[in-house]
């Protein structure tokens, strides 16, 4: 399984992006979470299997239509966290 960290730019937050990731990610059977940062990004840690995380970074691109996505950035996450399901982090 890989584990890897998204922060979507642009407009969303308070456009449901985190309740939309959460649908999408459940669906593609990603465990993380999703949660609003700070500097008005939203940041994702993600991990399931290659194909599953290239389907949910298309998504990230593209986000829900209440949402203008300026552009995703990717890195690994290090971080030993284990995780059941996907969750709304606030």
């Amino acid at each position: 399984m890989l584990k890897k960290q998204f922060f979507v730019h642009g407009v969303v937050q308070g456009v449901g992006f985190r309740y939309f990731t959460w649908q999408e990610a459940t669906k593609i059977g990603i465990k993380g979470y999703v949660r609003n940062r700070k500097d008005g990004s939203v940041e994702v840690v993600a991990f399931g299997s290659q194909p599953q995380l290239q389907q949910l970074y298309h998504w990230l691109k593209q986000g829900p239509r209440t949402a203008r996505v300026e552009y995703v950035s990717e890195q690994d996450y290090m971080a030993d966290d284990e995780f059941q399901d996907f969750s709304l982090r606030y």
